[in-house]
């Protein structure tokens, strides 16, 4: 029910968060207890993990369904999976984000739900400020946008936690 997902999405977004705060840490402890490299470069010879495309498999289906703080969650995801170029990242939660909205988009308009108008207003709006801040995010230094990203997502977070009480 409605009440009942308003009261878990405060939730949800703080975790993912909290995840995208802890993976950089993680992935360096990781990596340096296992030898692996620092660098992603390695990451295009092998496939990602099972349980880090299951994670993003989960990921696109709460975005499709709700999409609060999915961009966070993709992130995290993104960083677990061995990225650590926040504007790379950037660039490939924007592409997934687009693939999950059209999945969705396509399911909502074929149900008849859709108040086009307003659909194709907010659209426009999400494609113009989504190739408008990744432009401006390019020029931003990597560690400014990671913090931007903790604070925006700690903020939405407790705003939504303390407007579900």
């Amino acid at each position: 029910p409605g009440t009942t997902f308003d009261h878990v999405v405060p939730w949800l977004v703080l975790g993912a968060t909290a995840l995208f705060v802890l993976q950089r840490p993680v992935m360096q402890w990781a990596r340096r207890h296992d030898g692996a490299p620092l660098d992603e470069g390695t990451l295009v010879s092998r496939p990602p993990a099972l349980p880090m495309l299951a994670f993003q498999l989960t990921v696109g289906v709460y975005g499709g369904y709700f999409g609060a703080g999915v961009g966070i969650f993709m992130l995290a995801a993104l960083g677990f999976m061995g990225l650590t170029n926040i504007h790379r990242m950037n660039g490939l939660k924007n592409w997934s984000g687009s693939c999950m909205n059209a999945v969705a988009a396509g399911t909502f308009a074929f149900s008849g739900i859709v108040d086009w108008p307003v659909a194709l207003t907010m659209a426009t709006g999400a494609i113009t400020g989504g190739y408008l801040g990744a432009r401006l995010a390019q020029g931003i230094p990597q560690t400014f946008v990671r913090g931007a990203v903790a604070v925006v997502g700690a903020v939405s977070g407790v705003w939504l936690l303390v407007r579900s009480l």
